[in-house]
């Protein structure tokens, strides 16, 4: 809930720079510089943490960036002893975003395809909704779906056309909810092996697109290396 976020941003971002500062050991004026997320994301809580930013830079004299967050998911491979070499195809995958980039260099990046409904973790979040599993969906999936046949329910796998490196997960997530409608759990819910066998088939069906469509992009770019992010 967009409003709801933002007030929470609002209430929590003080506290929060003040636990940081402690943890760290470390002071305002020991701070160098003040990076924060622009964009993308909900306008009202990007709102607060750019403002705050932006007024705590402005009373200290600190330099102040602003962050695309997804340059800052491509680029997190670089925090690892084996960083990657130019150019690479970045898969992009959360609760809010699925895309696919190709990458040249710091800065320099080509969208390939995202997703054109729901990306492929809110999928997950709303399909563990959907069963009762609780938040957030992707662990709790995972955890059941090795103890469940990936091949019991065949589910659909949207490519949207041929070359196509666009995601779409809606159809999916309905796939599931019809499933569900046409089997109806008892009251004390599917038996265990049946719930396993269901999201074990269900992230099967999610995984197998985002694999595919990775792989295709880096063959046709003729790029040899991929980043998860």
């Amino acid at each position: 809930v967009p409003e709801l976020a933002s007030r929470r941003h609002i209430e929590s971002i003080i506290p929060i720079v003040h636990a940081a500062e402690e943890a760290a050991k470390m002071s305002l004026g020991d701070i160098d510089g003040i990076a924060v997320t622009h964009g993308p994301g909900l306008v009202g809580s990007l709102l607060v943490g750019l403002s705050f930013a932006k007024s705590m830079a402005f009373a200290t004299g600190i330099p102040f960036v602003g962050v695309n967050h997804i340059e800052g998911h491509l680029s997190a491979i670089f925090l690892e002893e084996n960083a990657p070499s130019f150019p690479f195809i970045g898969l992009v995958v959360s609760g809010g975003h699925t895309s696919l980039y190709r990458v040249d260099g710091f800065g320099t990046y080509k969208r390939l395809g995202q997703t054109r409904d729901d990306a492929a973790g809110e999928a997950f979040d709303k399909v563990a909704k959907l069963l009762g599993l609780g938040y957030p969906g992707g662990p709790i999936i995972d955890q059941l779906s090795k103890r469940g046949e990936t091949k019991a329910i065949r589910f659909p796998r949207p490519s949207l056309g041929k070359n196509s490196f666009d995601f779409s997960f809606s159809g999916l997530k309905t796939a599931v909810v019809n499933y569900v409608k046409s089997h109806p759990p008892s009251d004390n819910g599917y038996p265990e092996h049946l719930l396993c066998d269901l999201v074990a088939s269900f992230q099967e069906a999610a995984v197998e697109v985002l694999v595919k469509k990775t792989l295709q992009a880096a063959q046709i770019q003729k790029v040899k290396r991929v980043v998860l992010a």
